[in-house]
Parts: structure tokens; sequence; C-alpha cells
């Protein structure tokens, strides 16, 4: 076998090397989120199979939000529909790994330049989610592996919100967040009241989340978040994704998700979907940010969640119809850090620039960006928690003794709704403004995003 550089557990490469049939030839990490593999097995007759790893280090069960081993029932039980996804080569449950077809195409829809292409794959993909949202669950088979069968619209709405607090029920024993309080309560109170059908979701659907060839979608992919739900849940989903990657715009595309499925589109529901996506979101990325293992790409989540939260307070408050000014920010730069500037500098110039590893070159950035976020926060942040003071002071009544007191007493006050929604909808969204700043260095991954116009 080729000499392979990896850290996998002891025999996953045995295993992947006899469900393809050969010698592994390529094994390289995969930049994304969640840990993959891009993985090329050679066969004796000189074929050579293109695969991509998945893998969980630590099992997740089936009652999770997430789960590899349900993403992969799913993926199996679409494979027989008109829904197009990759081949599932093996799954391991012992490994808690799966083996996916490497599908092919690519997923950057987001970085073609050529607008017409763009706009037929977008209306190809909108095509495909109708016809996914039309399937019959019963034939799907999907029951065993999917946590909850909806039966109301209350809980076709707020199911996958309970399942991700009570998954990371540990985590918000000890974390409170005034956003995830408020915008939990949001969900819980503007629930939508009716719902045409259940159907099977992606619950992370759009621009990069599918592969596409030509004007054509190749593969859905990433349908770890997959469950039953209100379809028009996937619109919102669609909505964040777009968000991050901006692929021409969501002009016309619902009114086409409507005449293609028969499924009545709502503007709300758009709007409470994109909140409803975030929120199930945020709470796993607050998670990894507050108890991150060293093996995580911290930069890029502390991306996510900043931006994340911005764009949450943005959807209530357009929801809400309230308008939410951007604040000034600090002007005085602070003490420049020669110690900072030396491992940016070190790094940028002298580490970075040899490096051949798609996945090494990542990391040394992340090492950048972390050093510069530090940086920031010692030169601003107690200037910030001064400004949070004063406007919590204004919200409460009472100016808290320090920043953590106020956030503590706000998260109080939201639970025991004593405060006005406007108030509180327009102090979070000023202070996701100012997070949003301070970690500018993070936030640069994802520079500029902003939400599409939704169809009327």
């Amino acid at each position: 076998m080729t000499d392979l550089q990896h850290d996998l557990p002891d025999g996953m490469v045995e295993w992947i090397a006899g469900v393809g049939g050969g010698e592994i030839t390529r094994l390289e990490r995969h930049v994304a989120r969640r840990e993959a593999w891009v993985v090329d097995i050679t066969r004796p007759d000189g074929s050579v199979l293109p695969c991509f790893l998945r893998l969980e280090r630590e099992p997740v069960g089936l009652d999770s939000a997430t789960s590899l081993l349900k993403e992969t029932k799913i993926i199996e039980a679409l494979w027989a529909t008109s829904v197009p996804v990759p081949l599932v080569h093996g799954r391991n449950d012992a490994l808690s790994c799966t083996l996916f077809e490497r599908v092919r195409g690519r997923s950057d829809i987001d970085k073609l330049t050529d607008k017409r292409q763009q706009r037929a794959v977008m209306e190809d993909f909108i095509r495909v989610m109708a016809r996914m949202h039309t399937l019959d669950l019963d034939e799907l088979g999907l029951a065993p592996y999917l946590a909850h069968v909806p039966t109301t619209a209350r809980e076709a709405a707020l199911n996958e919100v309970d399942l991700a607090l009570k998954q990371w029920e540990e985590f918000l024993a000890s974390y409170t967040d005034p956003l995830i309080t408020y915008a939990v309560d949001w969900l819980r109170r503007n629930a939508p009241t009716t719902v045409e059908r259940i159907s099977l979701v992606q619950g992370d659907t759009g621009p990069v989340n599918f592969m596409f060839d030509g004007d054509e979608v190749s593969a859905v992919i990433d349908l770890e978040w997959g469950h039953y739900a209100d379809p028009l849940e996937d619109l919102g989903n669609f909505c964040v994704r777009e968000f991050w990657n901006p692929s021409g715009g969501l002009d016309g595309l619902f009114h086409l998700y409507e005449q293609e499925s028969g499924i009545t589109y709502s503007k709300f529901a758009a709007q409470y979907y994109r909140v409803q996506q975030n929120v199930r979101g945020m709470i796993p990325i607050h998670a990894v940010t507050v108890h991150a293992h060293p093996r995580e790409s911290v930069a890029w989540f502390l991306c996510y969640r900043y931006v994340g939260d911005r764009a949450t307070c943005e959807s209530i408050a357009e929801a809400a119809g309230i308008t939410v000014a951007r604040p000034e920010m600090p002007s005085n730069a602070g003490q420049k850090d020669i110690l900072a500037d030396a491992a940016v500098y070190t790094v940028e110039h002298d580490v970075e620039p040899h490096l051949t590893n798609l996945f090494a070159k990542s990391r040394a950035n992340d090492v950048m960006v972390l050093v510069q976020v530090m940086d920031r926060k010692r030169r601003f942040g107690a200037t910030l928690a001064e400004i949070e003071c004063d406007e919590l002071g204004e919200l409460l009544g009472v100016r808290p003794a320090d920043q953590a007191t106020g956030f503590a007493e706000l998260d109080a006050a939201i639970r025991a709704s004593s405060l006005d929604d406007a108030a509180v909808i327009t102090y979070l969204t000023r202070r996701a403004y100012r997070d949003e700043w301070l970690y500018a260095p993070a936030v640069a991954l994802y520079p500029e995003r902003v939400w599409s116009k939704l169809d009327e």
C-alpha cells in the first residue's frame, strides 16, 4: 500500500481499501467544517475509484439533529428516486464512517462568472428540491432513522429546534446568550399554524450543498440535517445557504418552487425558517467557539458565529418590521502589539508560501486570523464592554456592573417576557454589529454577506 499520511482511526484505511477492492493511492484531508477525506482507490485492472470519506470521531446517535448514519440512510433511500445523490460504496458502523462516491462536477456555484449558467443551475436545483418535497414518505422507509415525525404545524416548525436544545442541553446548562434565548422564544411565539404537508427536507439546503455539472445538478450532498418537516423550511434553509454563498439572488426562485411542487409559497414562512435554521446552527457553533477542540477550525467557527448572529438579528428584525441602524464603532486603534504583528508576518511570509497541502495552508491562515482576533480583543474589548453596559442600562433601566452581569440580567428579562420586543431586537442587532466588527479578521473569511431579497 502507498505510504499514506493520515491520522485516521485504526482499521479505517484497511476497510476503505477493502470496500474499493484495491489500493489507496490518494488520501487527502478535505478542507471543510466537517471532517472528510478525498480518496482514490486504484484497482488491480488499473481503474481508479474516486471516493469521498466521511467519519465521526465521536459517533452521533440517531436521536441527534445531525448524524452520519442518518445521512447515509437518507442518501441510500434517495438513490432509488428522481433526486440525484452520491452512491454509497460502504458503511462501517463500528468505525462510524461512510465511503461515498465522489460525484462528477463541482459545488462552488457562488464562484461561477457565467450568470446564465448560475441561474440555470439554481433553477434546476429548485426543481430537484420540489421533487424531493413531494416524495411519498412511506415508500422512502426512513421512519426508523429519523428521530421525529411531526403531526402538527407547530411540531413541524419546532421539532428540530427542540432536538437541538436537547442535544446541547449540557452545554446550555452552563452557558447563556441573550440572542439564543430570545430567538428560541421568538420562534415559539411565531410558529406557523398551518402546514400543507410533511416532507423529507434536506435541512441545510442550497448553494454549495449540491454538486452540478454544466447546467444541471449532479447530486444533492450534505444531508446530515435531513428530517421530516414543513417543506417551506427548506426555503428558509435555502436563503441561509445563499446568504453565505451568494449565487445570483433569489428573485423568482420561490415562485418557481410553488409552480413545480404545488406547495404554496409564503414570504413569512421563508423569513421564519431563515431564523429557525440559524438558531439550530447557532447553538453548536457557539459551543465550538466556547469549548473548541484544537482539531476544529476555530477561525471559521468564529466567522460562522458572528456573521450568523448578525444575520439572525437582521432576519428577526425584518420579519418584525423593525429597521436597525449600524452603530458607530470605536475609532481609537489602540497600542500596536509587535508580538502579534511578528506572528502574523512569520506565518504569512515564511510559512504559508512554502506549504503545498491545501488543508495545511488553510490551517496556517487560521493561525493568522486567530492572532489578529486576539489582538483586536486586546485593543477594543474593554471599550466595547463599556458600550454594552451603557446600552444595557438603557434597556434594563439600571446600568449593570459589568458586561457579563448585564447579559445575564438581559437573559433573565427575556425569559420573564418583561421587555418590549422592538427594544430587545434593536439592542441585540446593535450588539451583533459590534461583535462582527470586533471579530473582523475571522469575518473576512465570508466578507460582506447580506440577505437576498425574498419573493413577495
